[in-house]
């Protein structure tokens, strides 16, 4: 099979690429490297197996031509280009809008021309301000004012998912909406705010672990292979063709455990320090005090059921950290 991954160089990404690869498919990807690097990637490239089965696009998903070619030749789509990240949408809220939506847009009219199949990578930042567990597809969403920018990404994935439903009515388009919950693993940098990689480089550093807020928030954790490995069934799964589903774990933690446990694992002497939200992220953050997905859903259509523990989850960001840090 031939596929393309839009972001194929960013965390889930390249792991996703790897894994197809892997598989025996043909890999596209595109992408533009605003938060995707080239480390992620390297050593696919340098692979001589792959030599004749990976190709690499370095541009943005805005350009008609080039993802005109991409789509046309390939067989689906895994569209996971976006902008990330809690810092990166208040630091660029207009670009990420753009991305977000014109981006989406780009890809669906692009694959409905050629019939191409398409998985659209979503959020469960899209629940919004939910404090109920489990949080299942069909909830409403429960969003804070719009000078409130930290809300901007998810009306705009949101946004996403109404557009490719409506290919999907409109057109017959194949297309499947995973809203993924807090997808960690190696690769995934803690530049944009991502709390476990962040974390782990602090308590390995001896510097201290900065909770935002009070630290009584949870999410839970999903590690990146098994992510991966649910997308890849879902696009084989027929009968997942117009649905929306929560792929994530289900093992809830508080901000503040997940600091101590950490700093338990990583041996460090590191404190934690608390950092109220608006000197961490300025006055258009508010944060979601819960996110818990429930996956009935998708445990009906492949059987999904997360394999990998927040304990192995963080031994292999610590392990992947160490050698970034040069500390092994």
């Amino acid at each position: 099979m031939k596929v393309l991954i839009t972001g194929g160089a960013g965390f889930i990404g390249s792991h996703l690429a790897e894994a197809c690869l892997a598989n025996g498919d043909e890999v596209y990807i595109i992408d533009d490297l605003s938060t995707g690097t080239l480390d992620n990637i390297r050593h696919l490239q340098e692979d001589s197996r792959f030599a004749n089965k990976f190709f690499v696009h370095f541009d943005t998903i805005l350009h008609h031509d080039l993802m005109l070619e991409l789509i046309g030749i390939c067989d689906v789509v895994f569209h996971l280009a976006a902008a990330v990240g809690v810092l990166y949408i208040l630091e660029n809220p207009l670009e990420s809008i753009k991305i977000n939506i014109q981006g989406t847009e780009k890809v669906l009219e692009l694959c409905n021309k050629f019939k191409k199949k398409a998985l659209i990578a979503s959020t469960s930042e899209v629940y919004g301000k939910h404090t109920h567990a489990p949080l299942v597809e069909t909830d409403n969403i429960i969003y804070g004012p719009s000078s409130k920018f930290r809300w901007s990404y998810a009306a705009s994935k949101l946004m996403d998912e109404f557009t490719a439903l409506a290919y999907y009515r409109t057109h017959g388009l194949d297309v499947i909406i995973t809203r993924l919950f807090n997808t960690v693993g190696p690769r995934q940098t803690g530049t944009y705010g991502m709390v476990i990689p962040r974390f782990v480089a602090q308590a390995l550093n001896n510097q201290p672990l900065t909770v935002y807020g009070d630290g009584t928030q949870t999410r839970t954790f999903t590690y990146v292979k098994d992510v991966v490995q649910a997308l890849m069934a879902l696009v084989k799964a027929q009968d997942a063709v117009g649905q929306v589903l929560n792929v994530g774990g289900t093992e809830e933690i508080t901000i503040f455990d997940l600091a101590q446990k950490i700093i338990t694992a990583t041996g460090s002497k590191s404190v934690i320090e608390f950092i109220p939200y608006d000197k961490a992220f300025g006055k258009d953050f508010e944060d979601m005090q819960r996110r818990v997905p429930g996956i009935e859903k998708i445990k009906k259509l492949i059987d999904f059921n997360p394999k990998t523990d927040i304990d192995e989850i963080l031994k292999q960001v610590i392990d992947f950290t160490k050698q970034e840090l040069q500390l092994v």
